[in-house]
């Protein structure tokens, strides 16, 4: 499990659960319950870092728990 921070909401207009990953521009993904929706995170995280990778972009360390909500 990676260890970036997640924010998970409800979206109304979606009708799905929406988790973004601030630390990793532009990552983020839904599912139709919040556990599909941490599963499906895991997957983009990955995707995100591989592409990263690929791109030579800079990889961010996980921050862990920012200090503001």
């Amino acid at each position: 499990m990676h260890k970036y921070e997640s924010i998970i909401y409800w979206s109304d207009i979606d009708n799905k659960f929406i988790i973004e990953v601030p630390e990793l521009s532009g990552c983020m993904a839904d599912g139709e319950t919040a556990e599909e929706a941490l599963k499906n995170v895991e997957i983009v995280i990955s995707e995100w870092i591989e592409t990263a990778k690929e791109i030579g972009r800079e990889i961010p360390q996980p921050k862990g728990r920012l200090m503001y909500a």
